[in-house]
């Protein structure tokens, strides 16, 4: 991704704040902004029963090694069937599908992928899109997508639309088509939303307009309670639903042994130092004249919409391609309108790729 400063790109949708941000950070945020699941204390909020039905449906859940790392997979649906491959946004994981996967498994094999530095799979040393690529193919052959008469279907939330996009691009014969959800991939972005990019790098102290570089260990809190509170979605929105927030919340934290207590807390999977060590250059030197077939899903409040309007699709993705846009919903489409998101998949992938 890039934008008119040379070797410098913006910052993705999905880049996930510090959630010990100093205060300056967020002055003015709500409660429902900054700490959406703190009125709970630590109870699961009131979920529909379409809800508990999905999650009735368990995945196969296991761990695939993929150039030394343990990657997670999850897969739902019979070998056999069309594949659909699901890759979720930054510091995320592969349960942020796990109630829209069983409404997309009837009559397909759905796999969904913890990128590593994220989820359950392995951290590593440093990552790049071209290892990125290799997990999400090595994921979705041990899922058996490729058993099928006809090749998968990638799907990439955000930061995972940048992976799907770049394994798309290096390998068009690895899949049938590629749907994007609610990602930049190098949008420019609007004059006013640069500004602010440059006004917010400026307050973190780091050169605009990079992401953000955390440098110190995710903090370990002494109860579920506490770690649930601290929970926020990147960027900064209120939840639509706070059952689905809660869910994937539980689910982005593992068991530690408290720094200075005896006893275990509770700390977040993802790799605290993952932009630090991630090569991004890649993208931008991708062939662009093999592209499967591209579908785009816009949340109507995204910050995406402002360039759709202005014809700034994104420097990457081909000008006509199809783009649906999901109603009163932000980037966290599966957050806000998660049955929305399965509907116009579901549309999609009944008439598309011919």
């Amino acid at each position: 991704m890039a934008d008119d400063t040379e070797g410098r790109s913006p910052p993705d949708l999905d880049e996930r704040l510090d959630e010990d941000e100093p205060a300056r950070l967020q002055p003015d945020w709500p409660p429902e902004l900054a700490a959406p699941l703190k009125p709970f204390a630590g109870a699961e909020p009131p979920a529909p029963a379409w809800f508990a039905e999905a999650l009735a449906q368990p995945p196969d859940r296991r761990l695939i090694q993929v150039a030394g790392a343990n990657i997670e997979r999850l897969a739902w649906g019979e070998v056999g069937n069309p594949g659909l491959m699901l890759v979720h946004g930054n510091s995320a994981h592969a349960d942020w599908w796990s109630y829209i996967a069983p409404f997309l498994a009837q009559g397909r094999r759905v796999a969904a992928i913890s990128l590593s530095g994220m989820g359950g799979s392995d951290w590593r040393d440093r990552y790049d899109f071209p290892t990125y690529a290799e997990e999400i193919f090595a994921v979705a052959k041990d899922a058996g997508l490729y058993e099928a008469e006809t090749k998968p279907v990638f799907v990439g939330h955000s930061f995972g639309g940048a992976q799907v996009f770049y394994s798309a691009a290096l390998h068009p014969e690895r899949m049938a088509g590629v749907i994007l959800v609610d990602s930049s991939l190098g949008a420019l972005g609007t004059e006013a939303q640069r500004a602010e990019w440059a006004r917010v790098a400026a307050i973190a102290g780091r050169p605009h307009p990079g992401p953000i570089q955390r440098t110190r260990p995710n903090r370990v809190y002494p109860a579920l309670e506490e770690a649930l509170a601290r929970f926020r979605l990147s960027p900064p929105q209120v939840p639509g639903n706070l059952f689905a927030a809660d869910f994937i919340a539980r689910r982005s934290l593992r068991p530690a042994p408290l720094p200075d207590a005896p006893g275990t807390g509770w700390t977040w999977k993802f790799d605290p130092f993952l932009w630090r060590k991630l090569e991004r250059t890649e993208l931008a030197s991708l062939p662009k004249d093999r592209l499967p077939p591209l579908v785009d899903i816009i949340a109507d409040r995204s910050a995406l919409v402002p360039l759709r309007q202005a014809g700034e699709i994104s420097l990457y993705v081909p000008p006509g391609t199809p783009s649906i846009v999901i109603p009163n919903s932000e980037h966290h489409i599966m957050v806000d309108q998660p049955l929305a998101l399965v509907a116009a998949l579901n549309a999609v992938l009944a008439v598309w790729p011919a």
